[in-house]
């Protein structure tokens, strides 16, 4: 497997998780997801950006 690909997947599952855990922090509401809510979902939208960045850099990479 490519470095690429490699970093390409973490990106991906980083995004997933960073997702996941802004999901819970909602679903647990309270002082929890008053302080930690936000973060994780720009934390998800930055992961996502990596992530595009990426895909789009492996396309006109292999193209």
């Amino acid at each position: 497997m490519q470095l690429l690909t490699i970093v390409i997947i973490l990106a991906l599952l980083a995004t997933i998780g960073a997702l996941l855990l802004g999901l819970a922090s909602m679903s647990s509401g309270g002082r929890f997801d008053r302080t930690f809510g936000t973060s994780f979902m720009w934390l998800r939208v930055g992961f996502q950006a990596a992530a595009v960045i990426l895909l789009i850099f492996a396309l006109l990479l292999h193209s």
